[in-house]
């Protein structure tokens, strides 16, 4: 009988090393994403929440938190909860980029490994992942895709829209422009290089293009650089009743657009990429660092380490590889 006992308490001793180790191996990571202010955020918050479902059915020890906020100073404390948690790695699309700066650069002293996505940080001293999308490379796609087709259709008069003043924003249709300016048949009815700042919205680029088909009698396409934006121009076109705009090019890469694409739109026929799917990129390279899959070198690098997604053009032969019914983007 002392041999039964003896035998029993070795095993449940066993089982219950095993799973103190099991717990101890276990990897938290925390993602911090912005709650929705257009359409392409509320998709980064969206393939968030995906992301982590679909990780969860196939991977072992680790655990996820992820948490939405509705402005800068709720993520900063929102980040300091994940860090009560206890969190190996942080995931996060910054609200803004200097309040954040300081809180990450924190955790990152402390051991979390950070990864930023789309917006870096204002602090680059220290090692992190800055994982984002090719904006120069989304005007560059943009402007070769509408040059040639623009050309080959025969089509010369076309505005344009962009998002807001900011870097990327520049970037974008610094690249966009590039790329229109080498074809000298293609006229800006703006003047040359010039946009209107449709912030990245469905009412601006309604409001904007209404302006756009008052003021000009004949428009060959449209520039808006923005899915969302794109929906309201479309309305705006619509509504008019117009039959001289031939081509509608936005970005970011909708499912609204994309749906557009696969039933044979005459007016939208291609986008380019800077899809928000690009936060579950980060979640996954988290999850590659925890499982030894990618080094986690960067977080001892002087500088942080550059992730960059390319951009693309999606169209007719390649957009189901892309459309998901059920994003919120």
């Amino acid at each position: 009988m002392k041999k039964i006992v003896f035998a029993l308490f070795c095993v449940g001793t066993l089982i219950l090393a095993g799973c103190q180790k099991k717990a101890e191996e276990s990897v938290k990571i925390g993602i911090a994403v912005p709650t929705a202010d257009h359409g392409w955020t509320g998709g980064i918050g969206w393939w968030a929440d995906y992301a982590v479902k679909e990780i969860e059915k196939t991977a072992e020890n680790v655990q996820f938190r992820v948490v939405h906020s509705a402005n800068a100073t709720q993520q900063v404390s929102d980040v300091e909860n994940l860090a009560s948690w206890g969190m190996n790695y942080l995931v996060i699309l910054p609200h803004e980029s200097a309040p954040l700066t300081a809180p990450v650069k924190q955790l990152h002293d402390k051991g979390v490994k950070c990864i930023i996505v789309d917006r870096g940080l204002t602090d680059t001293s220290f090692g992190y992942v800055n994982l984002a999308g090719d904006n120069p490379g989304l005007g560059r796609e943009s402007g070769k895709w509408l040059a040639a087709t623009m050309k080959a259709e025969g089509l010369t008069n076309y505005v344009a829209m962009g998002g807001m003043p900011v870097v990327i924003d520049t970037e974008r249709m610094d690249a966009f422009f590039a790329e229109m300016n080498k074809e000298s048949s293609l006229v800006n009815l703006l003047g040359e290089n010039k946009y209107e700042f449709a912030n990245w919205s469905v009412q601006d680029g309604l409001r904007i293009m209404e302006a756009f088909l008052q003021r000009y009698p004949k428009i060959d396409a449209v520039f808006c650089q923005d899915d969302d934006v794109l929906t309201g121009v479309y309305q705006a076109i619509k509504e008019s009743g117009r039959q001289d705009v031939k081509i509608l090019l936005g970005g970011a890469g909708s499912k609204v657009v994309y749906k557009m694409i696969i039933d044979g739109d005459p007016l939208v026929r291609a986008t380019t990429l800077y899809h928000p799917s690009m936060i579950s990129d980060g979640i996954q390279y988290a999850v590659d660092v925890a499982k030894g899959q990618k080094s986690g070198d960067f977080h001892t690098a002087s500088a942080p380490t550059a992730v960059v997604i390319p951009s693309g053009l999606v169209d007719k032969s390649n957009v189901q590889q892309y459309y998901n019914a059920d994003s919120s983007f």
